[in-house]
């Protein structure tokens, strides 16, 4: 069979890398459809990256954003402190237990890139209760906020990148609308790449 120039052209839609950081949380499948095939937002396509230990998660994250396609990475865990969907919008800088800064030459802390009011609105939308908190939690979560955001270069096209908790009684199908929903969301802020990326 002849290969058409479209199966050849490179993908110019912008990744976001989706990341379930706790261990047999059912959000990973949240990136399948119904019928098992992956998702994608429209305009944007998704790298989902399972459980692994927080410090390898981070240095594969940032390993990622390093390459040209990679424009966002949305972080997904748990909130043990509310029913709703929570959108996390700092981190600070501490280690993954808590008892300590994770550098002494690091900021404070580190506010996400992500569009947090527009994720919000649209959780909401779509009938999902959410807000947005300043609030930390001392877990993987929050460590790999801060190691992410911390680890950005300096310019006017930083990534966007966020952490979306769900509550830890959620049922999956509103955890599947819920991630996809965030997703979508960030996907609207990604422009395509430039021709020059794609090299």
């Amino acid at each position: 069979m002849l290969e058409t120039p479209a199966e050849n052209a490179p993908d110019r839609r912008p990744a976001i890398l989706v990341c379930v950081y706790e261990a047999d949380d059912p959000a990973l499948a949240a990136l399948d459809d119904p019928a098992g095939a992956p998702w994608n937002p429209a305009g944007a396509r998704t790298l989902p990256v399972g459980h692994d230990d927080p410090a390898v998660l981070a240095d594969r994250i940032r390993d990622e954003l390093n390459q040209t396609d990679c424009r966002a990475v949305l972080l997904v865990g748990r909130t043990r402190r509310s029913d709703a969907f929570r959108i996390q919008m700092r981190a600070e800088n501490r280690t993954l237990t808590g008892g300590g800064k994770l550098t002494v030459t690091g900021p404070a802390m580190a506010r996400a890139t992500a569009p947090v009011a527009e994720m919000v609105r649209a959780l909401n939308d779509a009938g999902l209760n959410a807000d947005a908190t300043s609030d930390s939690e001392d877990d993987a979560g929050s460590y790999l906020l801060y190691r992410v955001l911390t680890a950005l270069p300096d310019d006017a096209d930083v990534a966007a990148v966020g952490l979306l908790r769900a509550p830890a009684s959620l049922d999956n199908e509103s955890l599947r609308r819920g991630v996809q929903t965030a997703a979508a969301t960030m996907a609207r802020h990604l422009s395509p790449l430039p021709r020059a990326r794609l090299a």
